[in-house]
């Protein structure tokens, strides 16, 4: 039941998608997400279900996250662009290792503090938002020094988090991931956040379909599941 209503819930998410794919390329008018929401949960049955609520409760909490962060990773991929860019001017090793020092100086006297007050949940939202930004994991970032994160991230903040730095940002596959990316166009579509492009670029009319038809899988099992049930009823009678 619990994977039936989070993708249950993921209907707004990716109604809301699905919105933002025609609005670009047809000039269909956005519905107002909130009529589309209750309209849609009507539908699935469940919205006084405990475990709906919980999950509901569960995604707020996420987006404050989400909100949080996503400033701080938007900045990561501002700096390595701006790291590599400069670096890709430099002639000598020495002049590299002297910038190199002074932009490490500058991000751990900056963020590092501001880093280590931040939760688990947020800290492991940040890496994935991190990942969406540069196209790389924060990982490999502290491991090749590209930009100077083993300061913005140093081994001891990632420890304190106790969050895996090697973690990808995945909408087409993970749902917490679809909910972000659903969140994210959101919040840039209503001025809550600035856009930035993701490095490499997700393709919405594709993240659409494959949830749509996660959805729809997702129905027809619970379709299938209580002609079951009341089948099984029938033939007891």
């Amino acid at each position: 039941m619990k994977r039936y209503l989070f993708l249950s819930i993921s209907l707004f998410f990716y109604s809301y998608i699905y919105s933002q794919v025609t609005n670009d390329t047809i000039g269909t008018q956005v519905q107002d997400t909130s009529v589309v929401f209750k309209t849609q949960m009507d539908e699935m049955f469940i919205g006084k279900d405990k475990a709906y609520a919980e999950e509901m409760e569960r995604i707020k909490k996420m987006q404050r996250r989400v909100f949080k962060v996503y400033p701080y990773a938007k900045l990561a991929a501002e700096n390595l662009k701006m790291l590599n860019a400069n670096m890709a001017k430099l002639k000598t090793e020495r002049e590299k290792k002297k910038y190199f020092k002074i932009v490490e100086n500058y991000l751990e006297n900056e963020f590092e503090d501001r880093l280590k007050k931040f939760s688990r949940k947020e800290g492991q939202i940040l890496v994935k938002l991190i990942h969406r930004q540069t196209g790389e994991t924060t990982f490999k970032l502290v491991k090749d020094l590209k930009s100077g994160w083993k300061a913005f991230w140093s081994n001891n903040t990632a420890k304190l988090f106790d969050i895996n730095l090697k973690e990808e940002y995945d909408p087409m596959n993970e749902l917490d991931d679809f909910y972000i990316e659903g969140m994210l166009i959101k919040a840039f579509k209503e001025g809550k956040l600035q856009r930035q492009d993701p490095a490499k670029p997700i393709d919405l009319a594709e993240l659409s379909a494959t949830w749509k038809e996660k959805l729809n899988k997702s129905r027809k099992a619970r379709e299938e599941k209580a002609a079951k049930e009341k089948a099984a009823l029938e033939a007891n009678k």
